[in-house]
């Protein structure tokens, strides 16, 4: 798949609302069907989120790219 057909591809895929996720991902049955892969994920996103937490530009990050980048990762260092 090339870079530029991943958001269009994406929002195909993905038809629930943040909403709606987050109510199942709360559920017993979303909890019972987790896999290895989905542990490997969240390190992922541990490693990367603590990599860009170490080199925090100094100075206000309200609209920095080194923000936005982390909140793809679904962090937000202003939090």
């Amino acid at each position: 798949m090339a870079e530029n057909d991943a958001a269009p591809e994406f929002d195909a895929v993905v038809n629930m609302t943040a909403t709606e996720l987050e109510k199942w991902l709360d559920t017993d049955e979303s909890k019972d069907v987790g896999q290895k892969s989905d542990y490997a994920h969240m390190r992922k996103v541990v490693g990367y989120a603590k990599r860009h937490l170490a080199q925090r530009p100094s100075g206000d990050v309200s609209d920095s790219n080194w923000r936005y980048s982390l909140m793809n990762w679904g962090h937000d260092p202003t939090k």
